[in-house]
């Protein structure tokens, strides 16, 4: 609760080893790029921080209005970064981590909970709300909605091979949806129909 961010080596006795501090407040979201570490507060703010010093950032992002828990580097431009804004923002940014300059804003309507990029094509994956949006980048025209969830997501995670994602929402399910293409197959055009889930769904558990 008090904005401070650890980080550990369980191999050793000692296992802290560093301490970064630059939120206010609660910090809602983590993600790391090599020696590089995103993180995102209830403050707001979106701070991107060296492995190897915790005595200072390399950029704090200022442009959320609320608090930021959805962070995604992209894995086709290594200077790239989406993060989320919660209730009352719901707007997803890009950012460039070299200068520290916003580089595009989207509104989705809502608290932006996650966010997963495609390692096979341009396209973004985003929750919000009760819904998936699957977006082309970097038009961020919506190739698709998914939906299955009757209350908010609150996080989704990928499957190894990249194909596969998995949310878990407040209803106490898990969804399973072949996002990024079918499991050892060739990725196939996501036909751009709003409001409808994918057709390849594999399954729920409550």
């Amino acid at each position: 609760m008090d904005g401070r961010i650890f980080n550990n080596d369980l191999r050793v006795m000692s296992s802290v080893v560093a301490t970064y501090k630059g939120h206010s407040q609660e910090v809602c979201g983590l993600k790391w790029s090599g020696e590089r570490l995103a993180s995102g507060g209830k403050d707001g703010l979106v701070h991107i921080w060296d492995r190897s010093s915790s005595t200072q950032w390399l950029h704090r992002l200022r442009a959320h209005t609320s608090a930021v828990k959805a962070l995604g580097w992209c894995p086709f431009q290594i200077h790239l970064l989406a993060s989320g804004g919660g209730k009352g923002d719901g707007k997803i940014k890009f950012w460039n981590i070299q200068t520290g300059a916003c580089l595009n804003s989207v509104d989705t309507g809502s608290q932006v909970s996650s966010l997963l990029w495609s390692n096979k094509e341009r396209e973004l994956l985003s929750s919000q709300g009760s819904q998936l949006t699957l977006w082309k980048y970097p038009s961020m025209v919506k190739m698709a909605e998914l939906y299955g969830h009757t209350s908010s997501v609150l996080s989704m995670s990928q499957s190894a091979d990249g194909c596969t994602v998995v949310s878990a929402g407040g209803d106490e399910r898990l969804m399973f949806w072949n996002v990024f293409g079918e499991p050892g197959t060739a990725k196939k055009p996501v036909p751009n129909v709003a409001r409808e889930p994918f057709s390849h769904v594999a399954r729920s558990i409550r």
